[in-house]
């Protein structure tokens, strides 16, 4: 079994506070644990790949800013497939922005849009990273940064790029469990250090 990620990722060692902290919610522990190999590590992962789901990580990684979870991602990426590394940061790079925004669908709510960027991937950076994962990576932006505009046109992207409705599921999972995860971490890594500066 993995070392306890949301640890690792927030630099907790065995004995101290913050692990006892953790300690007094095993349940919550476990189960932030079990997802992540679940969802990054499991043993038939079928048409998502490993590759697919560690690029998504990564980006979802460089997204957040979040250094020690990019590290961590991109090593599992590198060894899957060390060409994806390089176009998956380019990527995030292109598309890096401050969220969440967009528009909300309801009459009432709309005095609440907020614009930004709609990120999708240029030609070069589909032909570096395939048609399929680089529609993935824009999904993965969408529910990232506004996922108020998850719409059933967003979902075609994905069928069009050859995305079966079984791992559209899981990669929507996996964006959601890799923002809470990476949330949770860089919350307890900031508790983690003197001052609240990471690092």
């Amino acid at each position: 079994m993995t070392a306890d990620l949301i640890d690792l990722l927030a630099g907790i060692s065995p004995g101290s506070r913050l692990a006892s902290v953790r300690d007094q919610r095993p349940q919550a522990r476990d189960n932030a644990q079990l997802s992540f190999e679940a969802l990054l590590e499991p043993v038939e992962p079928g048409t998502f790949l490993l590759r697919e789901r560690y690029a998504v990580a990564t980006f979802v990684s460089l997204l957040h800013g979040f250094a020690q979870a990019t590290a961590f991602y991109a090593d599992l990426l590198t060894d899957e497939d060390e060409a994806l590394v390089a176009p998956v940061r380019e990527a995030a790079a292109a598309s890096a922005t401050r969220g969440p925004f967009g528009n909300y669908r309801e009459p009432g709510l709309t005095g609440e849009n907020t614009d930004g960027l709609r990120w999708q991937p240029s030609d070069e950076a589909i032909a570096a990273l395939g048609p399929r994962l680089a529609a993935a990576l824009a999904h993965t932006h969408l529910l990232v940064f506004r996922p108020r505009e998850s719409s059933p046109a967003a979902l075609q992207s994905l069928v069009d790029a050859g995305w079966g409705a079984d791992d559209i599921v899981t990669l929507s999972h996996l964006v959601a469990f890799l923002s809470f995860q990476l949330r949770v971490a860089w919350g307890l890594r900031v508790l983690n250090t003197d001052g609240g500066t990471t690092r």
